[in-house]
């Protein structure tokens, strides 16, 4: 391919690279990356790609923007709030570079679409934020032979580093055989994340991607890059392939694309979910805050920071990572509800305290948030 006079224009302090000069931009310009995800990663990555001239950017993405994704999600607008994200980041993506072919795919990637979806593109990169996701996406990319550039975030750290065994390097499977329980890793929607985290590590991951276009440099295949943005440091990692992993090893027993769901430990969704025993629902709360003479105590399990965004007025707080020391405060022969934002935390501090011999426990379906949505909208959600 040649470029006219406007991408001379457009790339010219790419072009006064020594190490990139007009060969390398045409490399560039003829690459194209699958982005899986459009959201906090997916955003800087898309953006700077589009910037550097990467031929054809994929978009997978099935959510809707959304208020709290604003924050650090920067391909998104805040006129964009209820859009499809695949089709806010297109918008984006052509605005920065009208010469950037972007493909929508509006879905969920999953087992029987990953291979028909990854397959057209030269590069994936790993911008997702669950752990299903991120072993289909290693498994896909190590039966195509193609480079997963990963990264993740979560509070104030951040990680990244380029998976590619047909490159000589480990998949992600070697630095993480097993994934963690389900729940044992909080959401960013329940830890949080610094807003310019995802920036930063998104703009890793597109820099090594720049690079393997280019074929330049030492890239992040066999290192784990780990920053930490509290501290401002930066550490690496080796990483070595695993030669017994069971996809890029030396007898790989995965050879096809399995149920991820279920490796991960999460259950199917039932066809007729039935209600949960342990929970109920914001109206039983509010009846129980209504009818004192009911003998049940509500407690809320979130930290102090969330307590003070949005409360339930009367409603005592003991945050759940205080619980083990202070469950004493409680009566265990009491009714206790227990609530949280969303449900999560306080179905794990109804677990706890079940060990510690309470009977009487329930956790409130949808915490606060569903509070907001259901009883009081002047509580703010967040």
């Amino acid at each position: 391919m040649e470029l006219d006079n406007d991408q001379i224009r457009r790339y010219s302090r790419h072009l006064i690279l020594p190490e990139v000069g007009l060969a390398g931009q045409k490399k560039i310009c003829g690459t194209s990356v699958l982005c899986i995800g459009a959201g906090g990663l997916g955003s800087p990555i898309a953006m700077y790609l589009a910037a550097a001239g990467v031929g054809r950017i994929g978009i997978v993405d099935f959510d809707t923007v959304d208020y709290s994704n604003l924050q650090r999600q920067i391909i998104h607008a805040t006129a964009d709030v209820g859009r499809p994200k695949a089709d806010s980041a297109r918008e984006t993506i052509l605005g920065i570079n009208p010469t950037c072919e972007v493909v929508i795919h509006n879905t969920m990637i999953t087992s029987e679409n990953a291979l028909e979806i990854i397959a057209p593109y030269d590069i994936v990169v790993d911008g997702t934020d669950n752990f299903p996701t991120r072993y289909l996406t290693n498994d896909a990319c190590v039966l195509l032979k193609k480079p997963n550039v990963y990264g993740s975030i979560f509070r104030f750290e951040g990680q990244a580093s380029v998976f590619a065994p047909h490159l000589g390097g480990p998949c992600y499977r070697c630095l993480y055989p097993e994934p963690p329980p389900p729940g044992m890793v909080p959401s960013c929607a329940e830890g949080g994340v610094l807003g310019v985290l995802p920036g930063i590590i998104g703009c890793i991951q597109a820099t090594e991607i720049l690079k393997l276009a280019l074929g330049r440099g030492t890239s992040l295949v066999g290192r784990l890059l780990l920053f930490n943005a509290l501290d401002m440091k930066f550490r690496e990692l080796k990483l070595r392939r695993d030669p017994q992993c069971p996809i890029c090893g030396d007898h790989p027993t995965i050879t096809g694309l399995i149920d991820y769901q279920q490796f991960c430990g999460i259950p199917a969704a039932p066809a007729h979910p039935v209600a949960n025993p342990d929970e109920v629902t914001v109206q039983e709360m509010k009846r129980a805050l209504e009818h004192p003479e009911l003998g049940i105590h509500v407690l809320d399990v979130r930290d102090p920071d969330e307590y003070e965004i949005a409360h339930v007025k009367g409603v005592p707080q003991i945050p759940l990572g205080d619980l083990p020391r202070r469950f004493t405060e409680l009566n265990p022969n009491q009714q206790i509800y227990l609530h949280c934002k969303g449900g999560v935390r306080s179905m794990k501090a109804l677990n706890f305290l079940r060990e510690q011999g309470f009977k009487y426990l329930k956790s409130v379906k949808g915490g606060i948030n569903a509070w907001s949505d259901e009883i009081d909208s002047s509580i703010p959600k967040y």
